[in-house]
């Protein structure tokens, strides 16, 4: 019999996240207590915002039901371990859409579990290899719950930062947010030692450590993080005006085509042909490849450099198929 409430509830809470109706009776036998309990208990959950439904009858049975908000989820073990690969598997890249969350929930789980589970989890991931596309950079997903947490927290980080010609600082910062791309993961964050703000790429960051010390937030320059990032990659990167005509709808087209590269618009009347015509700070090998995979004749006439790198890569695949048909 549990003779403790909190942990009675805890116990009860656990039992109702199971996908099914429990009758009062189980419950009662379960939790050790009279169903008067059981049902004073139910109560107390849905003080605290759990959305506890319970059926009539001789019985009755109660089951949890989908609410409003989201209350406190109680995992066991084998749960808990498997949430944190899933997050960890999907915060080593950048996936478009859900990176931010994923990493604020890893970071909220990994502060809580047990130093066991966390090895159980390590161990999983070290046996993993991930299968990547592209030249999105995989990152320790230690990294962005080191990061995410000293943001959150409001404490100074301390990391070792490579820069592109290949140099290391050490940087103290305060940091601000996260921001994914897509492709790649960015930190923005105050420079103590600058006395400015900066923006680092997260896959060249090692050895974070959150110091402990507090800061009070500072005010971005102008707008919020992700247009600092957006502002910050505009002023380094080449800008390119990509135009290309592709023998296939407008449809197919776009179905194949990130959103980052435009919507292309039909020619003519039948919908036979599309163009595309955007401006992207892509590199050419990674713009080239992907008007590849659209699958369809296409036809590149803007950048120059786009031109030339496609006839380059057409007679490197020509060369390397030669041999064969020979």
């Amino acid at each position: 019999m549990t003779t403790d409430t909190p942990a009675r509830l805890l116990q009860l809470l656990s039992l109702l996240q199971t996908p099914r109706e429990w009758p009062g009776s189980e419950l009662s036998e379960r939790l050790g207590v009279s169903r008067r309990t059981v049902r004073r208990d139910i109560d107390r959950l849905r003080e605290l915002g759990y959305p506890v439904q319970a059926t009539m009858g001789a019985d009755g049975g109660y089951r949890l039901v989908a609410g409003k908000a989201m209350p406190p989820l109680v995992l066991d073990d084998e749960e808990a371990v498997a949430i944190a690969v899933g997050l960890r598997a999907g915060a080593g890249h950048a996936v478009e859409g859900i990176e931010e969350a994923s990493v604020r929930a890893l970071a909220k789980l990994e502060q809580v579990l047990p130093s066991r589970l966390r090895r159980q989890v390590s161990t999983l991931q070290a046996a993993t290899i991930p299968l990547t596309s592209g030249d999105g950079a995989t990152i320790d997903p230690r990294t962005l719950t080191v990061m995410a947490g000293a943001a959150t927290g409001q404490e100074r980080l301390r990391f070792r930062y490579r820069s592109g010609n290949g140099s290391e600082t050490r940087r103290l910062v305060e940091p601000h947010r996260l921001v994914s791309t897509g492709r790649r993961w960015y930190l923005v964050a105050y420079d103590l030692d600058r006395e400015d703000w900066r923006t680092f790429r997260v896959d060249r960051v090692s050895e974070p450590f959150a110091t402990g010390a507090r800061f009070t937030p500072r005010g971005l320059p102008s707008g919020d993080a992700a247009e600092f990032i957006r502002q910050s990659l505009n002023r380094f990167q080449s800008r390119y005006r990509v135009v290309a005509t592709f023998e296939a709808p407008a449809a197919f087209v776009a179905a194949r085509l990130p959103d980052s590269l435009g919507t292309p618009e039909p020619v003519g009347d039948d919908d036979s042909h599309c163009r595309l015509d955007v401006t992207s700070t892509e590199s050419m090998e990674w713009l080239g490849i992907r008007l590849a995979l659209v699958d369809c004749e296409f036809t590149v006439s803007e950048p120059p450099e786009l031109v030339g790198y496609l006839a380059d890569l057409g007679g490197r695949i020509s060369r390397a198929t030669a041999e064969r048909d020979r």
